[in-house]
């Protein structure tokens, strides 16, 4: 059989594996996902049973992003994995393509033509819950300025993706922080198996930042937070582990070809490992 892309069944299998791994993914995380670009998630079977599985999914017309590469363990060694890479590579066409590749990996993707260009960190800890009056839930004509913000501080237009991600679920949910009028910052925070994760996450000064990560709106006592932090020594690293949370593990963030240009802000999380 050769690689066919993934139904959103599928992808929730493939999750499944994820979560098997200990990535923790979130709780309807598959929806968002495959709304990005359903043909971007590719399957391998064999005689029916799926065996390997990667996603690029295809932000805009010069990026993409690669993700969710597992294969099963009893079918390791035997090629499905370099099998559903090629795919999926093939299916980014002419774009970039970045990732956050375990480090033991680092090698094996510098020799597919990806550069390193930093590290992301998830760190792991507890914030007590506030209620800064700045703070409210998006509503759904908050979308297009989300999407601009998300544009602007990660350099890919990643619509798609941003349209389901922002939109919430019993799981999910995105809090904006206002100034005035004027949408100055927001964070998106979804249920995990194991506590919750939060990204992305924009805030220009670190009260900003205080304020919407002891915003969760699944707080629960003793549950753990999750946040991914590009570099070490970024602002919101910084402050989170003056916060106490400590680092879980890293990975390594690399592209092929051209880097976008973003316009950061001062204190950022990414959404995902998986998308970006």
């Amino acid at each position: 059989m050769t690689v066919r892309a993934m139904t959103l069944d599928d992808l929730n299998t493939v999750l499944q594996w994820a979560a098997d791994e200990g990535w923790n993914p979130g709780l309807d995380d598959a929806r968002a996902f495959h709304a990005a670009d359903p043909a971007g998630f590719l399957l391998k079977e064999i005689a029916g049973e799926p065996v390997a599985a990667i996603s690029v999914v295809n932000h805009d017309p010069r990026f993409a992003f690669l993700g969710l590469y597992l294969c099963k363990p009893e079918f390791r060694g035997q090629g499905y994995g370099m099998e559903v890479w090629r795919a999926g590579i093939a299916h980014a066409g002419m774009r970039s393509i970045g990732l956050d590749g375990v480090p033991e990996q680092q090698e094996n993707n510098a020799r597919s033509g990806f550069g390193k260009v930093g590290s992301t960190t998830r760190y792991m800890g507890q914030m007590a819950q506030t209620c800064d009056p700045r703070i409210r839930v998006a509503l759904p004509d908050d979308l297009e300025t989300l999407v601009a913000h998300d544009t602007r501080a990660y350099g890919m237009d990643r619509a798609a993706f941003a349209a389901t991600w922002f939109s919430d679920t019993p799981t999910r949910q995105t809090l904006v922080l206002m100034d005035d009028t004027a949408i100055s910052g927001f964070a998106t925070f979804r249920r995990c198996k194991d506590g919750t994760k939060i990204g992305p996450l924009y805030a220009s000064c670190e009260t900003d930042a205080c304020a919407l990560l002891s915003a969760n709106p699944f707080h629960e006592a003793n549950a753990p937070c999750f946040i991914d932090v590009i570099g070490q020594n970024a602002p919101l690293a910084t402050l989170i582990r003056s916060l106490s949370f400590e680092a879980t593990f890293e990975t390594t963030r690399m592209f092929s070809g051209a880097q976008p240009v973003a316009t950061p802000y001062r204190f950022q999380a990414i959404a995902t490992m998986e998308l970006g």
